[in-house]
C-alpha cells in the first residue's frame, strides 16, 4: 500500500509537471491588451465652459515594438502590445475618456482628441495637452506555480493655455506587481490598465482648471 501510495502521489506530481510545462512554452506571438476602461459618469454639474484638446502622445519608448514579454517556463516568449499598437493613441483616449466622465472636481469637460497624425484643428480650443511617452510597459515571468506581472509607466504631459499662452508641464510615472498562480494575459490587461488609471489620477491631483487654464495645484 505505502508503494503504490508513492508511486500515486509521484504520478499525480508528473502529471501535474506535464499540463504545466504544456502551457508554459513560448511561441513568440502577440497578445494586445484592450486598456479602454468603462468610465464612472459624473453627476450633473454646471461646469466651467472650457475646450480642451488631447494630442496622441509621442512615443520616446527605447523598445517601442511591443509593451514587453512574458517569459515562459519551459523557454520562449510571447509579446505583449496594445490594441492597434500605438501606446500613445491609447493614453491620449484614457486621458480623454477619464476627462469626459469624471475629471478635475468630478466633473465632466468637453474634450476632443486629435487624430494621430494630423494637425490638431485648435479652433475654439482653450488648452492643448499632449505628451511624450517615456516608459510604458508590462512583462511577466512564469515559474513554477506562479507567474510575477510587472507594470510600469512613465510620461511627461505638457498643456498648452491658448487664452494667456502660458504651460504647465508635469511628470507622472508608477509601477505595480502582482504574483498569480493560473496566469493569463487578463491578468497583464488588467495590471496595465490599473497602472495607467493611476497615472491619470496622479496628473488629475497634480493639476486644476481656473478661468479657463490648466494649472498646478502646488
Amino acid at each position: 500500500m505505502k508503494q503504490t501510495r508513492e508511486r500515486l502521489g509521484i504520478g499525480i506530481v508528473l502529471t501535474a509537471s506535464l499540463l504545466m510545462g504544456a502551457g508554459c512554452a513560448g511561441t513568440g506571438k502577440t497578445f494586445y491588451l484592450d486598456l479602454q476602461q468603462k468610465q464612472a459618469v459624473a453627476q450633473y454639474q454646471e461646469s466651467e465652459s472650457v475646450s480642451i484638446v488631447i494630442e496622441p502622445f509621442e512615443d520616446r519608448r527605447l523598445e517601442n515594438n511591443w509593451l514587453g514579454v512574458r517569459t515562459h517556463l519551459w523557454g520562449g516568449v510571447t509579446y505583449f502590445n496594445v490594441v492597434g499598437g500605438k501606446p500613445g493613441d491609447v493614453i491620449a483616449l484614457s486621458l480623454a475618456d477619464r476627462l469626459k466622465t469624471r475629471g478635475w472636481k468630478g466633473r465632466a469637460w468637453t474634450v476632443r482628441v486629435a487624430s494621430s497624425g494630423a494637425v490638431a484643428n485648435l479652433n475654439d480650443a482653450d488648452i492643448v495637452i499632449s505628451g511624450q511617452l517615456l516608459d510604458f510597459s508590462a512583462n511577466a515571468k512564469s515559474r513554477f506555480f506562479s507567474t510575477v506581472v510587472s507594470t510600469s509607466s512613465k510620461m511627461v504631459i505638457t498643456a498648452r493655455n491658448l487664452g494667456d499662452e502660458s504651460t504647465t508641464i508635469r511628470t507622472v510615472e508608477g509601477a505595480q506587481r502582482d504574483t498569480v498562480v493560473w496566469f493569463s494575459e487578463a491578468d497583464v490587461q488588467q495590471l496595465l490598465a490599473a497602472t495607467l488609471k493611476d497615472s491619470i489620477d496622479r496628473y488629475l491631483d497634480d493639476t486644476t482648471i481656473n478661468q479657463k487654464a490648466l494649472r498646478p495645484t502646488r
